[in-house]
């Protein structure tokens, strides 16, 4: 009977790349919810509300690009901030059919209490400077070429 094993090499978790990358996600994401509870904010309304600190206004369907999110996950997380005071939507005035987000002044005061934030996080992850810069560069081209297709 002929040994099947390497056969099956690839079936192997330890061989996935997506499992780390799925297991990091998940635990980067709690050890945010302690600290994003303070803010009254789920992981996805904070980077919504990171984009809008950026933008101060922008279209939904190029914050949902940002994000990476459809519309479907988007639309209750900027309801959910429209309701804090973070944000307001309103239809854009050169095209009705574009719904752009606004930041609030309530929602532009957050940022002072998020500063803490990625420090926190920084502590967590505890990476050196270059290895965080080259993480994020093979993130970001894995982001891009999965995108792509």
């Amino acid at each position: 009977m002929e040994d099947n094993t390497s056969l099956y090499n690839a079936l192997k978790l330890e061989n996935q790349l997506c499992f780390p990358l799925y297991a990091a996600s998940k635990e980067i994401v709690r050890k945010y919810k302690p600290l994003l509870e303070e803010l009254d904010l789920t992981y996805t309304q904070y980077i919504t509300m990171m984009v809008m600190w950026e933008q101060k206004e922008i279209n939904v369907k190029t914050l949902g690009e940002y994000l990476y999110l459809d519309s479907g996950t988007l639309t209750p997380v900027l309801k959910k901030l429209e309701v804090k005071g973070y944000i307001t939507r309103q239809r854009s005035k050169e095209d009705e059919r574009n719904l752009c987000v606004l930041i609030t002044k309530e929602g532009e005061a957050l940022k002072d209490h998020a500063l803490k934030i990625p420090q926190q996080m920084g502590q967590c992850i505890n990476l050196q400077p270059g290895e965080a810069k080259e993480l994020y560069r093979l993130l970001y081209k894995v982001m891009t070429q999965l995108g792509q297709n």
